[in-house]
């Protein structure tokens, strides 16, 4: 009777579902591939690093070229208003580069050429060419006569003087074609000293100066007078 209690109260009991074993797990479906994703993804890295190699190429070809750090009229040498900077490489662009500096200093601008100006071949001339409206004059003058550092650029002033150096109170007036009085006072106003050339050889000193300088027209021929009669004094104008 026992047996049969036992039997029967395990018979009322479910049994718990088999689990599947290991082996028996259905396999994952496969990824979906996307070759043209993958191909553009290909193309962009590419075209990143094609970049990036032109651009290093880029920084990497440069030249040294001049730059003026002043404002150089026209028939002026660059003199030592210059600078050099660093540019990209480029054939279609006639830079004068910084080892052609000394020829450069031979030649004359044919324009006005302002201050951070980077240079080419174009803008200048073995002869220089004037403003219309201009000329150039030749002064010879003693020690005493001009400022001890006066250079090409700058601004001056030319006074009729004696022969002694100081202002001529002669009553021969001489005007130049403006109609103006230089006896004993500014023949020229603001003339532009284009040229300075010392006479010293290579034993003696003389102290003496040669200068071109660049005037209007109309004052030219006074000044060239004075100069013929070494009766000029060059000084600088104030602020220049």
């Amino acid at each position: 009777m026992k047996i049969q209690e036992r039997t029967g109260a395990g018979a009322g009991r479910s049994a718990s579902p088999a689990q599947p074993s290991v082996g028996d797990r259905l396999p994952a479906p496969p990824r979906e591939r996307k070759p043209a994703l993958a191909a553009l993804a290909v193309l962009l890295i590419l075209v990143g690093a094609l970049g990036v190699t032109m651009l290093v190429l880029q920084v990497g070809n440069r030249v040294e070229v001049v730059k003026v750090t002043k404002e150089i009229q026209a028939g002026e040498s660059v003199g030592d208003n210059v600078t050099s900077v660093m540019v990209a490489a480029d054939d279609s662009i006639n830079y004068v580069t910084w080892e052609q500096l000394n020829t450069l200093k031979s030649l004359k601008a044919k324009t006005t050429i302002y201050p951070d100006t980077v240079v080419m071949g174009q803008m200048f001339a073995k002869k220089a060419s004037l403003p219309a409206g201009k000329a150039s004059v030749g002064l010879a003058l003693k020690e005493g006569q001009y400022p001890s550092d006066i250079k090409a650029g700058d601004i001056v002033s030319a006074y009729r003087v004696s022969t002694s150096g100081a202002p001529s109170n002669s009553t021969d007036d001489s005007t130049g074609s403006g109609g103006t009085s230089s006896s004993g006072g500014a023949i020229v106003d603001d003339a532009r000293v284009n040229n300075v050339a010392e006479d010293d050889d290579a034993t003696v000193s003389t102290g003496n100066l040669s200068l071109t300088v660049i005037v209007d027209e109309a004052d030219a021929a006074a000044l060239a007078s004075a100069a013929a009669a070494n009766q000029v004094a060059i000084v600088h104008v104030p602020g220049n």
